[in-house]
C-alpha cells in the first residue's frame, strides 16, 4: 500500500514542501532514499523504539520511504513523526484520509514523545501559503506556528495523542494566538536606560544621532570609561518594531532553534558575538547553512566589543552585508540569501595599552605597536561606519552625583520624531527607510548644501584626506542631525558636527 505524508524542509528563511512516500510491499528490508542526511538514515531505529513503546510495531515487510523532491538534501531528525505516521498508514494500523491536509514535522523520543524542531514559522508561512488546512508538530514550537493567521496549528506531547485522532478515537487542541495581542503584549521596555549614565552628554547625542538615522557607530577610549554601558542601552533608543519586521526577524531566529517562547520577538535583537568567532558564524555559512550572527541581529543591534581583536578576515567579510544589507552564501547546487539590515555597534581602545590620548596616563606603546594595532582595521570597513566618537571616562563628580541623566524614553521620542520625517521623505522607494540608506543618488537628491556649506566640506575633505565614501557618510550623518532638528536644509552647523563624528579619520591616533 502507498500512502504520501507531508513534511516542510527549511532552507534559508524560507520553507519547501517535502513529500514523504511510504509503499510497503511483499518481501523484507527498510529502503530510505531521496538524498537524507545520517540523522534521517537514523531514524528507522528511534521509529522502530517509538512504535513498540505505544503497542505498534514497523512490519516485517519490505518498506520503501521516499522523500521527494528526491534531487533536495534533506536533513534533521524532524522527519521522524511523519516518517511513522505514513509507516503506520501504509499497514492499515491508522486511517490515512486526513494526512493530505497537513504538513507534519517532529522529533521522535523512545517512548513516543516529541522534541521542538528548528525553523516551525517558515514552516507554517509556507504551510499557509501552499493551501494546507493545518500543522501538526510538537507542543512546544506551536505558539510559534500559530502565530501565522488561517492556518489550523496543533501542538501534541506524544505521538499516541496523533494516534488516537487519526483513528478518531480523540480531538486535538487547536493552538489560537492572537497575532496582534501577543506581539503588543510584549513590547516591553528594555531593561538597560540611558539614565543609568552619569555624564557622557556627547556620546548620548552621538547614540540618539546613531538611532535617528540608523548609522553604524564605533566608540573609542580606555578600559573602564563606558563603552559596553553605553552601546547595551542603544535599543532602549530605537524605534520599535513594527509587526512586520518582528515576523521577519523570527524567522531568523526560529531557524536556528532560538524563537522566543510567546511566538514573537517583540524587543529588537542584540547580539554581541565574543572576538574568538569564526568567520562563518559571524556571517552564516556552513557544510548545512545557517544563518550568523549579523543575520541573527537583523532589525536590531551588532555589537563588536573590542574590535581590534577581532580577525581580520573576519571583519573583512562583514562589508558587503554592511553595504547591501543581506548576506548571500553561494553552494554548488543551491544559493541562500539571508537578510542583515542591522545597526554596527564596534568599540575599542585608542591603543593597545588602552590609553593613548588620555592625558592622566602615560602613553607605553611604542609608534610600532600603534601602527600594527590600527591597522588590525581596515580603511573600507571603517568607511562603512557613519560616526566615530571618542569616550573619555567620566570624572568623579559626575559618578557621585545622585541626579539621573535623560531617561531613554525621552530620548528615543525625538529619534521616533526623526525616523517619521525619513519615513515620509523616503515615502515610495523600496529599500530605503532611513537616512543611513540612502544611495549616492538620494544623497544628492536630500543633502544638498549651499555654497558656504560646500566650502567646509570642501577643506574637512582635504585636511582629514577623506575618501570618497567618508563623504557620503558625513552627509548622511548630517541630514539626520537636521531631522531631529526638524528642518529640512542642511547647514553648515550641521556638517561641522557630522564632521567631528570623523574621529579616526584624523591625524594623532597613529603617534
Amino acid at each position: 500500500m502507498l500512502v504520501k505524508v507531508f513534511g516542510s524542509a527549511v532552507f534559508g528563511i524560507e520553507a519547501t514542501t517535502i513529500i514523504i512516500e511510504v509503499n510497503i510491499d511483499k518481501g523484507v528490508g527498510y529502503h530510505l532514499v531521496g538524498l537524507p542526511d545520517n540523522a534521517i538514515k537514523e531514524s528507522n531505529y528511534r521509529i522502530a523504539a517509538a512504535l513498540q513503546n505505544n503497542g505498534y510495531k514497523i512490519p516485517g515487510k519490505r518498506v520503501t520511504i521516499n522523500m521527494a523532491p528526491a534531487d533536495l538534501r534533506k536533513e534533521g531528525s524532524a522527519y521522524d513523526l511523519p516518517i511513522a505516521l505514513g509507516i503506520l498508514a501504509a499497514s492499515g494500523k491508522i486511517e490515512s484520509d486526513s494526512l493530505k491536509n497537513y504538513v507534519i514535522m517532529g522529533e521522535l523520543s523512545l517512548d513516543g514523545g516529541l522534541q521542538p524542531i528548528r525553523g516551525a514559522l517558515p514552516i507554517a508561512i509556507q504551510a499557509k501559503k501552499e493551501g494546507f488546512k493545518g500543522l501538526i508538530l510538537p507542543n512546544q514550537n506551536a505558539i510559534e506556528a500559530a502565530v501565522v493567521d488561517g492556518l489550523e496549528v496543533y501542538g501534541i506531547d506524544n505521538i499516541s495523542e496523533l494516534i488516537a485522532c487519526l483513528n478518531k478515537e480523540a480531538e486535538l487542541n487547536r493552538t489560537i494566538v492572537n497575532t496582534a495581542d501577543v506581539f503588543y503584549k510584549n513590547i516591553d521596555f528594555p531593561e538597560f536606560d540611558f539614565s543609568d549614565v552619569k555624564g557622557q552628554e556627547s556620546i548620548k547625542r552621538a547614540m540618539e544621532i546613531a538611532a535617528a538615522g540608523g548609522h553604524n557607530i564605533i566608540l573609542i577610549g580606555p578600559p573602564g570609561a563606558g563603552k559596553t554601558m553605553l552601546a547595551k542601552r542603544l535599543p532602549s533608543i530605537l524605534p520599535p518594531m513594527t509587526l512586520e519586521e518582528a515576523l521577519e526577524t523570527t524567522k531568523i531566529h526560529s531557524v536556528v532553534g532560538q524563537a522566543s517562547g510567546t511566538g514573537l520577538m517583540a524587543q529588537r535583537p542584540f547580539r554581541s558575538p565574543h572576538h574568538t568567532i569564526s568567520d562563518v558564524a559571524l556571517v552564516g555559512g556552513g557544510t548545512y547553512p545557517q544563518p550568523g550572527e549579523i543575520s541573527l541581529s537583523h532589525n536590531g543591534v551588532l555589537f563588536l566589543d573590542e574590535l581590534p581583536e577581532f580577525k581580520r578576515n573576519v571583519l573583512e567579510v562583514m562589508r558587503q552585508p554592511l553595504e547591501d544589507r543581506e548576506v548571500t552564501i553561494s553552494r554548488a547546487k543551491f544559493t541562500i540569501t539571508y537578510p542583515s539590515s542591522f545597526m554596527l555597534v564596534a568599540s575599542m581602545n585608542p591603543s593597545p595599552g588602552g590609553y593613548f590620548n588620555d592625558p592622566d596616563t602615560p602613553v607605553t606603546s611604542s609608534p610600532a605597536e600603534m601602527q600594527r594595532y590600527m591597522s588590525k582595521i581596515s580603511g573600507p570597513l571603517l568607511d562603512r561606519i557613519d560616526i566615530h566618537i571618542e569616550v573619555t571616562p567620566v570624572p568623579f563628580d559626575k559618578l557621585s552625583e545622585e541626579r539621573k541623566g535623560e531617561n531613554s524614553v525621552c530620548i528615543r521620542k525625538r529619534v521616533i520624531k526623526a525616523r517619521e520625517q525619513q519615513a515620509k521623505r523616503f515615502k515610495g522607494l523600496p529599500n530605503t527607510h532611513y537616512n543611513a540608506q540612502m544611495n549616492t543618488k538620494q544623497i544628492r537628491e536630500f543633502c544638498q548644501l549651499d555654497e558656504p556649506s560646500k566650502e567646509l566640506l570642501k577643506n574637512a575633505m582635504t585636511r582629514l584626506n577623506l575618501s570618497a565614501r567618508a563623504y557620503d557618510r558625513i552627509l548622511k550623518v548630517a541630514r539626520t542631525i537636521a531631522d531631529l532638528e526638524g528642518v529640512s536644509a542642511l547647514t553648515g552647523t550641521h556638517l561641522s558636527e557630522a564632521i567631528q563624528y570623523r574621529s579616526l579619520d584624523r591625524e594623532g591616533w597613529l603617534g
